[in-house]
């Protein structure tokens, strides 16, 4: 941890503990006694703390009475990079909500996360117009359509959805028992049991262009069987024979891919030679087929051949179509 995080943990544990040994401080601080020293005399010579020495039961603790009413100020301690993605999904999320049924609810909400985004004498407008989200590539979803999804699902009631297939350009009618809503790159999609495939099918929520609630309850699908689907292989497209992608990246892609996490399960190594060969496993070529297009010559597949076959002729049609 950083000196201003040690500042606020030595001050935590006073308040935790009330009286701290130099041992503990130096285990929770995970630092030397010269440098807990150096933290110790700036909290006291620059910030003012009110901590001093306890010869009788030999540890630091705050000057009486000053414990609960303690009048320095520690520099401040900023949000983390999930910490303000998260506040600001917030606070972008409950600004476009619509007025309805919860206004009453989400009003003291929105007051609460923009206290809490004015930190360390910034204003809450000074960090939402200097730190932005952008969402790319966002297909709206009807918000009766997501309404009635999402309440059969957590009822666990069968649905007659109709949608649009875009591979197939055509219309479809579909029986299907909810079993989970998915928020993913963007986009919401219902993951759900298709009667007529007797398999798990996902639906992008944005192409369901008609809802019929149907008065039977949801078909309950294993938890292993769902832990089978959705977890071993890569992107949303999981379920079915899962295959091994082995892709090698150039030493100048390598810079980005190698920091990047691509699955729970992917393994990787560098070549003498700086490029990066990352192994992923899939079980749907077509969200790969996305992922290594758009590194264009800086990847190549080496292995399975008939996805390195699929990304070829993938190539192929897009140089004849200039």
């Amino acid at each position: 941890m950083d000196r201003t995080e040690r500042f606020y943990k030595i001050e935590q544990l006073l308040h935790a503990r009330k009286h701290v040994s130099v041992d503990t401080f130096l285990d929770e601080l995970g630092v030397s006694r010269a440098t807990f020293k150096r933290d110790l005399e700036y909290l006291r010579d620059r910030l003012h703390a009110p901590i001093e020495w306890d010869k009788a039961v030999g540890g630091y603790r705050f000057t009486e009475g000053q414990a609960t009413n303690i009048s320095h100020e520690l520099p401040g301690l900023w949000f983390n990079a999930s910490e303000i993605y998260a506040l600001l999904s917030m606070q972008h999320l409950l600004s476009n909500i619509e007025p309805g049924l919860l206004a009453p609810q989400i009003e003291p909400l929105k007051t609460r996360l923009m206290t809490i985004l004015a930190q360390d004498h910034f204003s809450a407008e000074d960090i939402t117009s200097r730190i932005k989200l952008v969402h790319a590539l966002k297909r709206p979803v009807n918000t009766r359509f997501f309404e009635q999804i999402a309440s059969a699902t957590l009822k666990r009631q069968r649905l007659l959805l109709t949608h649009f297939h875009r591979e197939k350009n055509e219309t479809l009618q579909r029986d299907v028992s909810p079993i989970q809503l998915v928020y993913y790159r963007n986009n919401w999609y219902l993951d759900a049991w298709c009667h007529l495939r007797k398999a798990i099918r996902s639906f992008a929520m944005d192409a369901i262009t008609a809802i019929e609630l149907q008065d039977k309850p949801s078909r309950e699908v294993p938890k292993a069987t769902l832990k089978a689907h959705f977890e071993q292989g890569y992107g949303i497209f999981s379920g079915g024979k899962i295959q091994t992608a082995r892709l090698q990246f150039t030493a100048e892609r390598a810079r980005w891919v190698s920091h990047e996490n691509w699955h729970p399960h992917q393994k990787s190594h560098f070549e003498k030679d700086g490029s990066y060969v990352l192994e992923v496993p899939y079980s749907d070529e077509r969200e790969l087929l996305m992922e290594i297009l758009k590194h264009g010559d800086q990847v190549k597949v080496i292995a399975p051949a008939a996805l390195k076959k699929y990304v070829i002729d993938t190539l192929k049609k897009a140089v004849q179509s200039y």
